[in-house]
């Protein structure tokens, strides 16, 4: 007997498919392969020598703490200097204000589930972060576009695009890079 697990899936996995993202980076491990598709950093830009130095006193001065599990919101004083950091840029906000994810993919999804109901429009730059779109894919989002030229977003197209009535802006102000 097998078991039809197309049926077991939840409605909106319909419209999934395979991570684009994924195919891309298994392209990076290929040895005659430069991608600049994956947003992958120069390896030697790495601060290894800071990293291995913090990871060391770490594990020397509160291994027990440091490998335990934390708050779903993530580590209190590392909340707190990011509130401080904010603070010396003029933005006030609390260690209870910030939440620490794994990555743009955890947050970009967080988002997706608090903001996204199924045919919300979503204004973006052309092109736009591929995995954006992808974590979204599933809250069944539509997108009003606007393209991009060498200064970033074609603000001159922009009241057009709002008039289309989205419910929020995702534009990525570093040179389109989500990070």
């Amino acid at each position: 007997m097998t078991t039809p697990w197309k049926y077991r899936y939840a409605l909106r996995t319909e419209g999934m498919g395979s991570s684009i993202i994924r195919e891309l980076l298994k392209l990076t491990e290929q040895a005659d392969v430069i991608s600049f598709a994956g947003g992958l950093p120069a390896p030697e830009v790495f601060p290894t020598e800071a990293f291995q130095a913090a990871s060391d006193k770490v594990l020397r001065e509160m291994a027990p703490k440091a490998l335990q599990y934390s708050t779903t919101e993530g580590y209190l004083p590392l909340r707190q200097l990011i509130v401080q950091h904010m603070a010396r840029h003029g933005i006030l906000a609390h260690p209870e204000n910030v939440l620490i994810t794994s990555g743009s993919q955890q947050a970009l999804d967080l988002i997706g589930r608090l903001l996204i109901n199924p045919g919300d429009k979503i204004l973006t730059e052309r092109p736009t972060y591929l995995g954006a779109l992808q974590a979204w894919a599933a809250y069944q989002a539509r997108y009003v576009t606007v393209p991009i030229d060498q200064d970033g977003l074609r603000t001159e197209l922009l009241e057009e695009a709002l008039r289309a009535g989205p419910k929020f802006m995702y534009i990525l102000p570093n040179f389109q890079n989500p990070g």
